[in-house]
């Protein structure tokens, strides 16, 4: 029997959803035809973000470009679909608008008797993330912001150990004082990891063009404080300019050398 070219992957924050299907990606040689679209992420395409650094010849599309991503199945050899875990399952009916799927679940490996048995597929055990109820997602885009690099490492201590509730997933894009690009990354049972500089160039000319933002998924978070601390974070217009007036003169004296 022939799969559908149409694949959709769902499972709890953090179980690796988007590393899976990142791993397909990589095994296909050609990707002009393949197209990723992942629904119910507003302003804050974080995933998409990082995706198209890695892969900048995929077809990415988000909320808003339904009609569009439609349109490109036709012609795709390969369709990835990733349903959030604050979207229902049978939501991506709907969207598909009855389209043929193969589905993939990616859950810990204690997860039992859950709703993603009947609606899988195929079932992956993923990241061992704990399994409590979300009640909380909170997210900000901060485009055109600069974060202080150091006050960013200890703004996501913070948030990774308690500070502002039960965090269960901590995702982030942040520009920072050097006019890098950089991804933070939290999934709480898992070891945690050092940011990641996206492959893009430095943003030295002003206020940056490009997308940034944060999303956090757990309980009893504290909205006011969050918001509070991060905005705490942020550069003002006069150090913007000096921090990327001294970066740029550091790359011209090496350039020189």
């Amino acid at each position: 029997m022939t799969l559908p070219i149409i694949t959709v992957v769902a499972g709890l924050f953090g179980s690796g959803k988007t590393t899976w299907i990142c791993q397909q990606i990589r095994d296909i040689k050609s990707i002009e035809k393949v197209i990723y679209f992942s629904p119910g992420t507003g302003n804050i395409p974080i995933d998409q973000t990082k995706i198209a650094t890695e892969f900048p010849d995929l077809k990415i599309f988000g909320d808003g470009q339904e009609i569009e991503f439609l349109y490109h199945i036709p012609t795709a050899d390969s369709v990835y679909v990733e349903l959030g875990s604050y979207l229902e399952l049978n939501s991506i009916s709907k969207i598909l608008d009855h389209l043929t799927y193969q589905a993939i679940a990616i859950i810990p490996e204690e997860l039992k008797n859950s709703e993603y048995d009947s609606w899988a597929n195929e079932i992956i055990y993923g990241a061992p993330v704990p399994t409590i109820i979300v009640e909380n997602l909170w997210r900000v885009e901060t485009t055109g912001q600069v974060i202080d690099e150091n006050s960013l490492d200890e703004f996501w201590y913070e948030i990774t150990h308690g500070a502002y509730g039960i965090v269960t997933r901590a995702k982030a894009i942040f520009d920072v004082n050097d006019g890098r690009s950089l991804s933070c990354d939290f999934v709480s049972g898992v070891p945690q990891t050092d940011f990641l500089e996206l492959n893009v160039p430095r943003y030295l000319e002003g206020r940056p063009q490009r997308f940034s933002g944060i999303e956090i998924a757990g309980k009893n978070l504290n909205e006011t404080a969050l918001k509070a601390t991060l905005s705490d974070c942020c550069l003002s217009e006069s150090m913007i300019l000096q921090y990327q007036q001294q970066v740029q003169q550091i790359l011209l004296e090496g350039q020189q050398v």
